[in-house]
């Protein structure tokens, strides 16, 4: 599976971007699908992810209500809906899949994941 994310840019705090994510020669069916980031100096951080069969939709604290991962099933896309951008959002994001359903606390630990996009860098000025 290779997955291509798209969508980053340079911004103002406050502004939008949508960040969307491809699979090519696969579709997502049963998989589970992330975004993660990763700013200068620090670890991949979890930021949403959702199961392709359906079900609920999960964020890190930081970006509830402000973000929204969501899937087209009919373009085998996914998307990260980013809102109310902050500076602390600049990083580098990566859209990720797995295979097969995976409990709950495992969506959030980037390990989890065996594919992954190539990232698209976010910067958000003040």
């Amino acid at each position: 599976v290779q997955l291509q994310a798209s969508g980053g840019g340079l911004v103002q705090a406050g502004d939008s971007l949508r960040l969307s994510c491809a699979a090519s020669g696969h579709t997502f069916n049963n998989y589970a699908l992330g975004w993660f980031r990763q700013a200068p100096g620090k670890e991949r951080e979890f930021v949403a992810a959702l199961r392709w069969s359906g079900g609920g939709t999960y964020y890190t604290n930081s970006v509830k209500g402000r973000f929204t991962i969501s899937r087209d099933k009919a373009k085998n896309a996914m998307y990260l809906q980013m809102s109310s951008l902050k500076p602390e959002d600049t990083a580098v994001y990566y859209c990720a899949a797995r295979r097969g359903r995976i409990v709950l606390s495992a969506l959030y630990d980037p390990g989890t994941y065996d594919y992954w996009g190539q990232g698209t860098q976010v910067t958000v000025s003040s």
